[in-house]
């Protein structure tokens, strides 16, 4: 009997202490459970691995043709959607060392407008083999260079026949007769004229980076060196005889060649720099400047301003040359005006209402 009651209570302490093992297994399970929990929370969820993009790029293939015999002259190859004409004509011209950048066009048809440099091969390509056809412009040279010889001939050109050189006039009759101070005068703003030109195009122009076939140099340099030359030798020869209404006429038409002169200067910064932010997307307005309220009248002020200043060169000279340059230079002008007009019409509608071309209220 006293065995049987030992071996009971044996069996209860093992009963109590395997129940607080587990116990303290259970406790040490939750600790880790809780443990592992926290790490996971404070790890954050779950990040997928990163997608790789594949992003399919387009070449397209740029067959050249001559736009004369249709024949092939190369192939220009891995050219993407971004790539522009003037990257076409560097390859080309890579391929071909003998046509620089300059000297090509390019033309989706035969006989059609030469493409701009900044045209995308997107948007012309509709297939990925784009035909393109090639015209040797010729001889190219840079629009600063023309503008430069055009206004340098006459100045000095000019300035050598009011020399009076033995090679152009009789020395004998040169200094018998002496000079009209008109002669003086008209070497001075005709002078001034051109070195206004000469510093604008150096320092105010934006002269673009383009360039012009050589021909078209060699006509602008023999109009305005041409004329230049025949009114030089009309106003300083000898026998030149003065304006009929004398120095009234020339003073008159002096003061006005000169204010004609800065206005042409004044609208030129204006067209430069349009406003304050240098925006060339809005037309320019007029400021304080007296000289710039021309443009409430006219969308081109320039070319009235230097159609004014030849007007009053003639009356000052009172030559037929130069009324004949003037005329001339008017009709060039008008047509460039009518046609910036029109340009002027699409782009700034509301602004262009009431305003002429180039003359107040007549053109």
């Amino acid at each position: 009997m006293f065995k049987r009651h030992k071996s009971l209570a044996s069996e209860r302490k093992r009963e109590i202490i395997s129940s607080r093992a587990t116990r303290s297994i259970l406790k040490n399970d939750l600790r880790n459970f809780h443990s592992l929990s926290q790490l996971i929370l404070s790890a954050g969820p779950l990040r997928s691995a990163a997608a790789v993009k594949h992003v399919k790029t387009t070449h397209f293939e740029i067959e050249i043709l001559d736009a004369h015999t249709r024949k092939q002259i190369c192939i220009v190859d891995k050219m993407t959607q971004k790539s522009t004409i003037h990257d076409v004509k560097q390859k080309f011209h890579k391929a071909c060392p003998k046509w620089y950048p300059s000297r090509i066009g390019l033309q989706l048809e035969r006989g059609g407008p030469f493409l701009k440099d900044y045209v995308t091969i997107q948007s012309i390509a509709t297939s990925s083999i784009v035909t393109l056809y090639f015209t040797d412009l010729g001889r190219q040279v840079s629009w600063t260079t023309v503008f430069l010889a055009e206004y340098t001939g006459p100045l000095l050109i000019y300035f050598l026949f009011y020399l009076r050189i033995p090679y152009i006039y009789d020395m004998k009759e040169s200094s018998r007769r002496l000079r009209h101070p008109v002669v003086h005068l008209a070497c001075f703003c005709h002078c001034l004229h051109y070195i206004r030109y000469l510093l604008e195009t150096l320092f105010v122009h934006k002269v673009s980076a383009g360039h012009t076939p050589l021909k078209n140099l060699i006509k602008s340099c023999a109009f305005y060196w041409g004329f230049t030359s025949w009114i030089a030798y009309y106003i300083n020869h000898p026998q030149y005889t003065p304006p009929s209404f004398g120095n009234r006429q020339v003073i008159v038409s002096t003061i006005n060649f000169l204010i004609c002169e800065a206005g042409n200067h004044f609208i030129n910064v204006v067209l430069a720099h349009p406003n304050h932010t240098g925006n060339n997307a809005c037309f320019p307005t007029p400021n304080y400047n007296p000289f710039t309220w021309m443009f409430f009248l006219v969308s081109c002020p320039n070319y009235t301003y230097e159609i004014g200043s030849w007007i009053s060169f003639t009356v000052m000279t009172q030559t037929l040359p130069v009324g004949i340059f003037t005329l001339l230079v008017s009709i060039q002008m008008s047509l460039w005006a009518q046609k910036k007009h029109k340009i002027y019409l699409k782009k700034f509608n509301s602004y262009m209402r009431r305003k002429s071309a180039m003359i107040p209220f007549i053109l």
